[in-house]
């Protein structure tokens, strides 16, 4: 026992630097996500003022999740956020991986340079500008793409009030922004491959497309089995701050979202306790894909997070 004592000690002296970075991210965690775990608990009581505080205020058990769970909403605003968290999920994660391989197979430095950055730059952007320049576009008065279709003889179209075009609106948005900051991970995975199978395959006469499908795809396919893992754990998160600013009431039925009902409950309505324990189902449901996927995961490709 002294033994491993003393070894543990000599191998942190000498290691300090490391544990020391590791120390860093460590307390990150522990400040900012396991210790507002506490705060939970305010699911399961009737929090109505912080002169009371969380511990004198009545436990009321499940009642908030019986509340939220049998509210009109709860199914409307369950099929809002799947269908938002899929759709970003089936357009950007494909979106990425193509740009990824058009940038790695392009063989001019400089164009290279310039469709990396220009592709980087959206994620750069807070939503608040985003929704500037959406709109400086999407406007039905003066907006660029509806002066396009004037010209072309078509009626103009309110994008950010219809119904039926929104959901494409956010889904589409959201992969311009983020498409180029996703492909990243995968430039790293594509550099990582051995340049002589390419090479080897040139020889043997294997076409472009060839070469994608039966080298670079095969390679990289550990990354993205990571990445989508790490996406499906986070299925239940719609993106609260682009929906936040680009919805309104005329498109609350397909754009209300968990976050966005939870923000209007919480801190508009003062249903704290309601809140919180909309925002604990949605957290459980996310660990249990999170296991669920990872466990099919390491079952058929052999590849998982844990």
């Amino acid at each position: 026992m002294r033994t491993q004592k003393g070894t543990l000690i000599k191998d942190i002296k000498r290691q300090k630097y490391i544990y020391l970075m590791i120390f860093i991210p460590l307390v990150f965690y522990a400040v900012f996500k396991y210790i507002p775990l506490w705060n939970a608990q305010i699911a399961f009581r009737d929090f109505k003022s912080v002169r009371y505080g969380i511990l004198n205020s009545p436990f009321v058990g499940l009642k908030n999740f019986k509340e939220f769970i049998s509210s009109y909403y709860f199914w409307n605003l369950i099929k809002n956020t799947l269908m938002y968290s899929f759709g970003k999920l089936l357009v950007s994660l494909p979106s990425a991986i193509v740009l990824a391989l058009a940038i790695y197979e392009c063989r001019r430095p400089i164009l290279r340079k310039t469709v990396q950055t220009l592709a980087y730059l959206p994620h750069f952007l807070s939503w608040v500008i985003m929704y500037g320049i959406l709109l400086s576009l999407l406007a039905p008065g003066d907006g660029v793409v509806n002066d396009l279709l004037k010209t072309l003889g078509k009626k103009p179209i309110d994008f950010l009030t219809n119904s039926n075009v929104f959901p494409f609106l956010v889904i589409f948005s959201d992969a311009w922004k983020e498409m180029g900051w996703s492909a990243i991970i995968f430039i790293a995975a594509l550099m990582g491959i051995d340049v002589s199978l390419f090479e080897a395959a040139m020889v043997e006469g294997a076409t472009s497309w060839q070469r994608v499908r039966y080298i670079t795809l095969p390679a990289i396919r550990p990354v993205i089995v990571i990445v989508l893992l790490l996406k499906i754990g986070t299925i239940m998160e719609a993106g609260f701050n682009q929906i936040f600013m680009l919805y309104s009431p005329a498109v609350y039925n397909v754009a209300d979202i968990i976050d966005t009902w939870v923000y209007r409950q919480g801190l508009l309505d003062g249903r704290f306790g309601l809140a919180t324990a909309a925002g604990l189902f949605k957290g459980v449901i996310g660990m249990l894909l999170i296991f669920i996927t990872n466990y099919f995961s390491k079952k058929y490709t052999d590849n998982s997070l844990f």
